[in-house]
């Protein structure tokens, strides 16, 4: 960081918050509100003579809360800048009461409570989201007493327990008592791989940080006693399995099994765990000086950057990738890139190569001074634009821009414009065109597919990168779908307009399907969910035209999968409709 902080090519803004974004690859245009500190970080020198005088105090976030701090404070010792802050929420001021005593204390009269924010904005061309995790809080699961018996701490108050600058001094002490303990119990996927609370997903750190941990106490304290509760050992990186086995060579019992009770002896503060021993075969009762909680990682809960952006993002919470092999850094977004666990749980080694690649790849859009776009684009007819707005709000990646106030027609930002077409099919003039996908060419596909007994057929949208991949995957992956399905190619499943199923009824289709990606795997961040409305209110609308709705019929697949449910797991469904000519 501090490397960061003196290089002339970065310009680091500490304590500050993006309040917007706007403009696409090689132009963003970035508003930052860099918050008050009420201390010149310029002139502080850190000499601390304003910290005895504070008579504010509170918990110290950076400790866990295990120790506390003044109203006046460095977040870290290692911050940058190296200065003071104060948290005016916290601090006293100079009114109503009048305390003051920080300004009679500085030396260097760098303190100012008439400080005020400051907003800092600036062109770039990339932009790189590196904005972390947070962790699981574990007061949900009850049966482990966390916030109830003090004794029972998480993996994190550890860290700062054994550390050299902690609350403690790097002495690893029992809270009630202040003794070194005698026997620690670590439990594992705390928050993690659990279907009913916490999350289901593996946490990727917390099996290793544990073998990490278990040593650290063994190098610290060589008798005691560390029993380890797990689930599985997931230890699979480069040297991972031979510091697991250091860890038991060195005495550490690591049980198979998750407790499912924790009680607090009132007298002693120590800590009996009931757990079944899956391994052994029996339930096991342990007692504890100290138990340890290794607890998860979660998405960081400030979901802001991601709407500014407009980046896409996993069921769990986590920034999604452009493709997970072919583009794992790329973000949807044109010019943003992702690293860390921003992205998914990761340690220190995945995180700085994947924002290693990530900086890469930022480097090489900047010198290239021009870049490729796509070709599939949207193209406003200005004459036939309302102004309405319509296609700029349904657009995933912001790239259309009207002024609805001044009625100033529609403009689609091509650099931007990814393609998908779901502004196209949200547009009730016609005044908007896609290159290569326009909707002259969707009704001449239909009318080729119905053009011989179209009783018989089925018109199948599918979406280019699921369902249509689906479509060429089924037949490899031996599936069977109805032979007389007749499928038309969309880049996405948000470019079917409504009209283009009405006209597919009216040139005598029985049956019409609309396939796209599964919500989390789309590829143009959230334009099939626009698909899911359009064919709601679709569905609703046929009704009124005399037409039974369930003709009309909405799927997701996956590319791997082929047509699993709507094609390949139910061709009775189509077979046994009836056409237009003998039902509504």
């Amino acid at each position: 960081m501090m490397d960061v902080g003196r290089h002339p090519r970065i310009r680091l803004l500490a304590y500050s918050e993006i309040e917007e974004i706007s403009g696409y690859v090689g132009n963003f245009h970035v508003r930052v509100r860099k918050k008050a500190r009420y201390v010149d970080e310029d002139e502080c020198t850190a000499c601390g003579q304003c910290v005895p005088v504070c008579p504010v105090i509170k918990p110290d976030e950076f400790q866990m809360g295990l120790s506390t701090r003044r109203a006046i404070y460095i977040p870290f010792p290692q911050a940058v800048p190296s200065a003071y802050l104060i948290n005016i929420e916290e601090c006293l001021g100079t009114t109503p009461i009048a305390c003051g005593k920080c300004l009679e204390a500085c030396d260097k009269k760098c303190i100012d409570f008439d400080m005020q924010d400051e907003i800092i904005e600036f062109d770039v061309g990339t932009i790189i989201v590196a904005t972390g995790m947070d962790v699981y809080d574990p007061t949900e699961l009850d049966e482990y007493g966390y916030t109830r018996y003090e004794n029972v701490i998480t993996s994190l108050e550890f860290e700062r327990l054994i550390s050299a600058g902690g609350p403690t001094g790097g002495h690893f002490v029992r809270l009630t008592d202040g003794k070194p303990p005698k026997s620690v119990g670590f439990i594992q996927c705390v928050g993690s791989r659990s279907e009913r609370r916490g999350n289901p997903y593996c946490s990727n750190i917390c099996c290793m940080n544990t073998v990490k941990d278990s040593l650290l106490l063994k190098e610290h304290y060589p008798d005691i006693d560390i029993k380890v509760f797990y689930m599985d050992i997931r230890a699979f990186g480069k040297g991972f399995e031979e510091l697991y086995k250091r860890s038991k060579a060195e005495g550490v019992k690591y049980i198979r099994g998750l407790p499912g009770e924790v009680r607090e002896d009132p007298e002693t503060k120590s800590l009996r765990v009931w757990v079944e021993n899956t391994t052994a075969g029996r339930v096991e009762e342990h007692e504890l000086d100290m138990l340890i909680l290794s607890i998860g990682a979660v998405p960081h809960r400030d979901g802001r950057i991601r709407e500014l952006l407009t980046l896409s993002q996993t069921p769990d919470g986590f920034l999604m990738e452009s493709h997970p092999k072919l583009k794992p850094v790329d973000s949807p977004t044109k010019g943003v890139f992702l690293a860390g666990c921003a992205e998914a749980p990761k340690d220190i080694k995945d995180s700085v190569t994947q924002a290693s690649a990530a900086a890469a790849r930022a480097q090489v859009l900047l010198n290239a001074g021009e870049i490729r776009i796509e070709a599939i684009t949207a193209v406003v007819d200005e004459a036939k634009c309302t102004c309405c707005g319509a296609c700029a709000r349904v657009c995933p990646y912001g790239a259309i821009v009207v002024d609805v106030k001044n009625k100033v027609p529609a403009r689609v930002v091509t650099a931007a414009c990814a393609g998908c077409g779901t502004c196209a099919a949200e547009c009730r003039f016609g005044a908007i065109t896609m290159r290569h996908f326009t909707d002259q060419q969707i009704y001449a596909m239909i009318d080729a597919a119905l053009e011989e007994r179209p009783q018989e057929k089925i018109i199948v949208f599918a979406c280019n990168w699921c369902s249509y991949a689906g479509a060429d995957t089924a037949g490899t992956s031996r599936l069977q779908y109805p032979p007389n399905a007749r499928v038309i190619r969309t880049m996405c499943s948000g470019r079917v307009n409504p009209d283009f199923v009405l006209y597919a009824f009216q040139r005598g289709a029985p049956i019409v399907l609309v396939s796209g990606c599964h919500f989390a795997d789309c590829h143009y961040i959230n334009a099939n969910r626009q698909t899911q409305k359009r064919v709601d209110r679709l569905w609703n609308r046929l009704e009124k035209l005399g037409i039974r709705p369930e003709r009309l019929q909405l799927d997701r697949a996956k590319a791997v999968r082929g047509y699993r449910k709507a094609l390949a797991d139910e061709p009775q469904c189509f077979s046994t409709t009836q056409s237009p000519a003998n039902a509504g």
